[in-house]
């Protein structure tokens, strides 16, 4: 059986601010606009969390049943490693998915926007599709704007959505630059995967570009946070602490720029991802002030 230290890791946590991001630049827009509420802010934040452990576990289970984490580079695979059984897996990630479902339908019902319960559901579906079923989108190229729809656009507008029942252009820039960012993270995961993933059958949009290709995707990714800070600067100047954290990503971007391959590529994910969080919490600052 997997330890309790297995299972955290199997969770996936430096992933956790792809979650976390989105609703924290979401809360930024929506004091913007007046209409910030705790309650639901913790609400949208537990949501975002659930789903984020639940698409990872499902993830797990699903690379790990078709062999494809049989040769992975990276953090440890429960399934794909044997340290866990696969019906074991699947539970968890139905139960944090199940959980994301109920904590939405109370944000839904306390909004009283019922119409958002066809986002949830389809979020929750996303979540599962990605590796799951006979044709998992995310083996077909199409992850990488999954996760800018879902963690960019989904989870920025939808947190100011529930609190301020309307959304501004300053929410749109935001879910962009969050978008981009969490992009980045899983396209430095898939130039990472490219050879196992060759291997392996899963056409990702990384194998599809080759790693030249991949590489300027990634470049062009980070930069659209920083580029989105200095039109929010036309609303408030504040906004250009955003840049601060550029220099998360200087380690990353020599990495990725530099032709680093396997385990060297690890650490991208992990600056890429401090990047982002660090980014919507000086730009919620910002648009408080």
């Amino acid at each position: 059986m997997a330890t309790a230290g297995e299972w955290i890791e199997g969770a996936r946590p430096r992933t956790l601010p792809n979650a976390v991001a989105p609703v924290v630049a979401g809360v930024g827009a929506a004091v913007a606009l007046d209409g910030f509420s705790w309650t639901r802010s913790v609400l949208a934040l537990l949501v975002s969390l659930a789903l984020i452990v639940g698409v990872n576990y499902a993830n797990d289970y699903s690379d790990g049943i078709r062999g494809t984490d049989e040769n992975r580079v990276g953090p440890l695979r429960l399934v794909g490693s044997g340290v866990a059984k696969p019906k074991a897996v699947l539970a968890a990630a139905l139960v944090a998915l199940g959980l994301a479902g109920v904590l939405g339908l109370v944000l839904v019902a306390i909004s009283g926007l019922w119409w958002l319960l066809a986002m949830g559901a389809v979020c929750i579906l996303g979540a599962w599709f990605y590796t799951g079923g006979k044709k998992p989108y995310g083996y077909y190229g199409f992850g990488e704007i999954a996760v800018f729809v879902f963690f960019g656009l989904a989870g920025v507008l939808g947190t100011v959505y529930v609190q301020a029942g309307q959304l501004s252009w300053t929410a749109f820039g935001c879910a962009v630059a969050v978008g981009s960012f969490s992009t980045g993270v899983l396209t430095a995961n898939n130039l990472r995967d490219i050879p196992t993933d060759i291997e392996a059958g899963k056409r990702t949009l990384a194998t599809r570009l080759g790693d030249r290709g991949t590489r300027r995707l990634y470049l062009v990714l980070v930069a659209v946070p920083y580029v989105v800070s200095v039109l929010l600067a036309f609303v408030t100047p504040w906004a250009l602490l955003g840049l601060v954290t550029a220099p998360l990503l200087l380690k990353s971007v020599k990495a990725v720029g530099g032709g680093a391959q396997g385990r060297a590529l690890i650490p991208a994910l992990r600056d890429t991802g401090f990047a982002m969080l660090g980014w919507a919490i000086l730009t919620t600052v910002a648009l408080a002030l």
